[in-house]
């Protein structure tokens, strides 16, 4: 009998054991309530994603991400007040077109061909073929970012800071809709939304510059419209300007508006159409290209807004000649018409048109481009543009260029520094402000 209640007793002491050990092990297998949510655990590791901490660190940011923030932003304003302030009536021509390898997986535009006349015989004499980038590109000058890509964010703020020295308020950006692109290159709009935040940051504006994109109709340009105001019409970049009735409405430079008649503009433009823009959310100011003396009145009867000239040869065209620029103002002033005269620093395009010497014009380091921009301000204009930022191909651009060596000869701004059209442009900036105030007062 007592050897049974011995034998009982280590059962039941092997049982309790046994059920103890499970116990442990099951306990070690079964999650936590916490897991990654242990308090304390987000602030001493933020980066770290348990359930539901995501959605928590977006609700709440991390502490530690202030004050990285704060000190970004002191630095910008630190870099902002260097520059002097921007002026919104003066509008430079700005291209997205280029790309490299790094970005794009190619070179787009530095590589672009050397095009040959149109008259066989003199195309005969010239080079042709595609540049070879980077140390050849389709250029008389060499940038000082070297051949970027314009998708490369560290260039676009590169862009915004020299834009600031030289107080340009506005860049009208070359666009063509989504899925477009010009003979030489690839789509750019979806690098818009990129290009208007860091415009953002710096408080220079973002207009658009239409380009002849393929079937671009009366039709076309609505469909386009809507969506460039749709999609960007309520970014802090996008451009408005307060007319004199006092509307404050988006501005598109369109360019080579002649290859529609002024009929088929007016369908768009005029208050009578039942298909016009005016007084819907799609209205604007519309400024077209002037070429020829007669484009006047066709810009006059087609609805628009304005006009500019665009081309920085002087005596290229009627409107490209500064001796015209009085009478067109005139012109303008008595049919409430916006007038935009273009201005540029030179034109040299014998890098990709290598027979077009005719239409070089020199900068004589600098004084080209301050006769055009004395021109522009006699005949009192309501915003000036500039030929260009950065359209390399034809040697129009104020951005920096740098001297280089090798098998390709290049020009460049020397004996003036790299910045010399953007100190050129900024003290223009500010007579301009000065004497758009006289004009007013």
């Amino acid at each position: 009998m007592a050897r049974l209640r011995r034998r009982t007793c280590l059962l039941s002491l092997g049982l309790l054991l046994l059920v103890f050990i499970v116990t442990v092990v099951l306990k070690t297998f079964a999650p936590t309530e916490y897991q990654f949510g242990v308090p304390g655990v987000r602030e001493l590791f933020p980066h770290i994603d348990g359930p539901d901490l995501k959605a928590d660190s977006k609700a709440e940011p991390s502490k530690m991400d202030d004050p990285l923030k704060a000190e970004r932003d002191a630095k910008l304003e630190a870099v902002l007040k260097k520059f002097p302030p921007p002026n919104y009536n003066l509008h430079a021509f700005y291209y997205i077109w280029y790309g490299n390898p790094n970005f794009d997986g190619k070179y787009i535009h530095w590589d672009h061909p050397q095009m040959p006349h149109w008259d066989s015989k003199v195309a005969q004499a010239y080079p042709q073929g595609r540049h070879a980038p980077p140390d050849d590109i389709g250029a008389n000058f060499y940038p000082a970012l070297g051949a970027y890509s314009s998708r490369d964010p560290s260039v676009v703020e590169a862009h915004m800071q020299q834009l600031r020295t030289a107080a340009i308020g506005v860049v009208a950006v070359s666009w063509y809709p989504p899925s477009l692109k010009d003979v030489n290159g690839e789509p750019v709009d979806n690098i818009v939304p990129m290009l208007m935040d860091i415009a953002n940051k710096y408080s220079v504006k973002v207009a658009f510059h239409i380009e002849p994109y393929k079937d671009r109709d009366e039709t076309s340009m609505l469909k386009n419209i809507k969506y460039i105001i749709d999609t960007y019409g309520g970014h802090p970049a996008f451009f408005r300007h307060r007319t004199a009735s006092g509307k404050v409405l988006p501005l598109f430079y369109v360019y080579d508006s002649y290859l529609l008649n002024s009929e088929q503009w007016a369908k768009l433009l005029k208050h009578t159409e039942s298909g016009s823009v005016r007084d819907t959310p799609y209205d604007a100011v519309f400024v077209a290209l002037m070429v020829d003396e007669k484009h006047k009145r066709d810009i006059l009867t087609a609805g628009f807004d304005g006009l500019y000239t665009y081309f920085a040869t002087n005596g290229f065209s009627y409107g490209s000649t500064h001796r015209n620029w009085e009478s067109i103002g005139t012109f303008c002033e008595d049919n409430n018409l916006l007038f935009v005269p273009s201005v540029g620093p030179g034109y040299v395009d014998t890098g990709v048109r290598p027979w077009n010497f005719q239409n070089t014009r020199n900068r004589i380091s600098g004084k080209y481009y301050e006769n055009a921009l004395s021109a522009a301000l006699q005949a009192k204009p309501h915003f000036i543009s500039i030929t260009s930022f950065n359209e390399w191909h034809e040697g129009t651009q104020i951005e920096m260029a740098v001297p280089k060596a090798g098998q390709t000869p290049y020009l460049d701004y020397l004996p003036n520094k790299p910045a010399v059209y953007l100190e050129i442009t900024r003290k223009w900036a500010a007579i301009f402000g000065s004497e758009r105030q006289r004009w007013q007062d």
